[in-house]
C-alpha cells in the first residue's frame, strides 16, 4: 500500500522556483540568439560559406528547441499553480466537513493562503484523542467511546480529532515493532506539537491517553510544567488531561511500581509517576489492571499473576465500559494540594479465574466457588484483605514494597467469611445451570447418537467413489497442507527467537543489577538509623521484585510464543 502527502505550501513554493527557471530559460535565448543564427562566413570561398550555413542551421534549430522549452516551462507553470489550488480548495473542504477543525492541516492551508499561520475563529475548545498500545490510529468509534466516557464528563469537548502516535511495544505489538522507549519519545514530539498548534490564548486543549499514550501524556505534562505546580506552564491556553489505564499512576502504575529501572535489551524505562500538580486532569483506573494497578507487595505471587492476566482481560476494556460499571466507580482519596482526581473502578471478578469461567458447564460454579477466599489472597497484595488497589494516597508516588501490613487475625477472618460465600454462590450456580443441561441432553438427542444413524466417516469419503486417481489427489493435497503449516509455524517460532533472547538478556543482567542496587538502598537504610526495617528491605526487597518482574516477563514471553502460533490469551 503507498500513501501520498502533499503540503500545498510547497507546492506554491516549488511553482515560484519554476517559475524563476523560466526567466533563465529566456535569458539564455537571448543571449545565444545572435551569435548562433547571425554567423558571418570567414571568408569568400565556398567552403567557408558552407560552414557558415551548417553552423547557422544548427543554432536555428537551437533557438526552436529553447522557444519549445520556453512553452513547455508555461505549461508546467501553469498546472503547478492550478495543482496547488486544487490542493487547498480540497483541505479547506475536508476541514469544512470535519467541522471546522483547526490542526496542521488548517495552519497549512492557512501559511498559503494568508501569510503567517493563524487559528481560524470557532469553538475556542479542543480535543486530542490517542490510541494506546497497537492502536496508532484512532478510528471513529473508538473516538466516540472515549470522549463520551471519559471527556464530556468533565470537560467541554469543542472539536475533536484523533491524533496519530506509533503506539509501538516491542515484543508485544511485534517483534519487528518500535520499542516502548521509541515509540514514546515520538509521541511526546508529535503531542507537543499538537498542542503547541493550538496555544493560543482563549482557547482549550483537552488530551485524552490511554495506556502507552497515557505515559505519552504524562511526560508532556512533565515538560511543559517541569515545576509541578498549579501555574507553572507558560502555555497561553488551557490544557487539561484525562488518562485510562495510567501505567504511570502515582499509586499502582507498573512504571512507578519499579521507577529507576530501565531494561535496554527491551527498550523499556520505567519512568516514574504521572505529575499530579502540573494541570487539572483525570485518571480512571480498573481494579487489577496490572499496568495501571500493579500489586504493592509483589512478592506475592498470586497477585502478580493476576495483574498479568489483568492486562490480558481488563486492561483493554476502557473503551467500552457500560454506564453501570462507570457509576460504580470510587474516588480515590489523596495528600495535599492536588490538581488531578483518581477514579477506581472495581472489577467484580478476578482474571486469575477468568480462564476457569470459558469451561462448559463447570466454569462459572467452579469460579464462583473460589473467588471469594482467592480474591482475599490476590488482594494481601495490595495490603489489604477488602480490595485491589493499595490503600495509600492516590496522589503520592508510591513504589513496591516487601510485607504487606495485613495481620494473620486479618486474613483468618477474611477467608473464614469467604468459605460460606463461595459456597452459597456455587449452589446457586448449580441450581440455575442443572435445567439448560438436562433440556439439552434429551432422550431423542441420546438416540439419535447411539443408533448409527449419522455416519463417522467424512462426506468426501462417503459420497464420492475412492479411485486411484481421487486418493494421489488427496495426498498431494495433504502433502501441500501440511508442508504449509510447518514451514509457517517454524517461521513464526524464529521469530520468537529475536524478543525471548532479549526478554533472557533482562533476566540475566539488568534484573540482577536493580537488585544490587535495591540490596544497597537497604544497606543505606540501615546505615541511616533504621538498621531493622534496612535489612528487611535489603534481603527483602530484591526477591518481592523479582517474584514481580519475573512474573511479568514469562506472562509476556508466553504471550509472544502464542501469538507465533496465532494464538492469545
Amino acid at each position: 500500500m503507498s500513501s501520498m502527502f502533499v503540503e500545498p505550501q510547497f507546492v506554491a513554493s516549488a511553482a515560484s522556483d519554476v517559475e524563476n527557471i523560466g526567466s533563465v530559460i529566456g535569458a539564455a535565448k537571448a543571449a545565444a540568439a545572435a551569435p548562433t543564427t547571425s554567423l558571418v562566413a570567414a571568408a569568400e570561398d565556398e567552403v567557408s560559406a558552407i560552414t557558415a550555413a551548417f553552423f547557422g542551421s544548427y543554432g536555428q534549430q537551437y533557438q526552436g528547441l529553447l522557444q519549445q522549452a520556453a512553452m513547455f516551462h508555461e505549461q508546467f507553470v501553469a498546472a503547478l499553480a492550478n495543482a496547488q489550488a486544487a490542493y487547498v480548495g480540497a483541505e479547506t473542504a475536508a476541514i469544512s466537513l470535519l467541522g471546522g477543525g483547526t490542526g496542521p492541516v488548517s495552519t497549512a492551508v492557512s501559511a498559503v493562503t494568508s501569510g503567517p499561520a493563524t487559528l481560524p475563529p470557532g469553538d475556542p475548545a479542543f480535543t486530542l484523542v490517542m490510541g494506546g498500545s497497537g492502536l496508532p490510529i484512532p478510528g471513529q468509534p473508538y473516538i466516540d467511546n472515549v470522549v463520551s466516557r471519559y471527556i464530556t464528563p468533565f470537560f467541554t469537548p469543542g472539536t475533536v480529532s484523533g491524533l496519530f502516535t506509533p503506539e509501538g511495544l516491542y515484543p508485544l505489538t511485534g517483534i519487528k515493532d518500535l520499542t516502548l522507549n521509541v515509540s514514546v519519545s515520538r509521541g511526546v514530539t508529535i503531542l507537543d506539537n499538537a498542542i503547541q498548534s493550538l496555544n493560543t490564548a482563549g482557547n482549550t486543549i483537552n488530551v485524552l491517553g490511554y495506556s502507552q499514550s497515557a505515559v505519552i501524556s504524562s511526560l508532556e505534562m512533565s515538560a511543559l510544567n517541569p515545576t509541578n505546580t498549579p501555574g507553572g506552564s507558560s502555555l497561553a491556553a488551557t490544557l487539561n488531561f484525562s488518562l485510562i489505564g495510567d501505567p504511570m499512576n502515582p499509586n499502582g502504575g507498573l512504571l512507578e511500581r519499579f521507577a529507576g529501572l530501565t531494561l535496554p535489551s527491551l527498550g523499556l524505562t520505567f519512568y516514574g509517576a504521572t505529575p499530579g500538580n502540573s494541570f487539572p486532569t483525570h485518571i480512571t483506573t480498573l481494579e487489577y489492571d496490572g499496568y495501571a494497578d500493579f500489586p504493592q507487595y509483589p512478592i506475592n505471587l498470586l497477585s502478580d499473576v493476576n495483574a498479568f492476566l489483568g492486562i490480558a482481560f481488563v486492561h483493554g476494556t476502557y473503551p467500552t465500559l457500560t454506564a453501570t460499571q462507570l457509576a460504580t466507580g470510587i474516588m480515590l482519596p489523596t495528600s495535599g494540594p492536588t490538581t488531578t482526581t483518581y477514579t477506581m473502578i472495581p472489577t467484580p471478578n478476578l482474571p486469575l479465574l477468568d480462564l476457569v469461567r470459558p469451561i462448559p458447564v463447570i466454569g462459572n460454579p467452579i469460579a464462583d466457588l473460589l473467588q471469594p477466599d482467592l480474591t482475599v489472597l490476590v488482594n494481601i497484595g495490595y495490603g489489604s484483605t477488602t480490595q485491589g488497589w493499595s490503600t495509600g494516597p492516590a496522589n503520592v508516588p508510591t513504589p513496591f514494597g516487601v510485607i504487606p501490613p495485613v495481620t494473620p487475625g486479618q486474613i483468618i477472618s477474611a477467608l473464614a467469611a469467604g468459605t460460606p460465600q463461595g459456597v452459597s454462590a456455587f449452589m446457586n450456580d448449580v441450581n440455575a445451570e442443572a435445567p439448560a443441561l438436562a433440556s439439552s441432553v434429551s432422550l431423542s438427542s441420546l438416540s439419535a447418537a447411539t443408533s448409527g444413524g449419522a455416519s463417522l466417516l467424512p462426506a468426501a469419503l462417503t459420497s464420492a467413489q475412492l479411485s486411484p486417481t481421487s486418493i494421489i489427489q488427496a495426498l498431494q493435497t495433504a502433502n501441500t497442507t501440511v508442508v504449509n503449516e510447518i514451514t509457517t509455524v517454524t517461521s513464526n517460532l524464529y521469530a520468537t527467537l529475536l524478543p525471548t533472547a532479549d526478554i533472557a538478556n533482562a533476566l540475566v543482567t539488568s534484573f540482577p543489577s536493580y537488585d544490587v542496587n535495591l540490596f544497597l538502598n537497604g544497606v543505606l537504610q540501615a546505615i541511616n538509623g533504621d538498621p531493622t526495617g534496612g535489612l528487611i528491605y535489603a534481603f527483602g526487597a530484591p526477591i518481592a521484585a523479582d517474584v514481580g518482574l519475573v512474573t511479568l516477563a514469562a506472562g509476556f514471553e508466553t504471550e509472544v510464543l502464542l501469538g507465533a502460533l496465532g494464538l492469545s490469551l
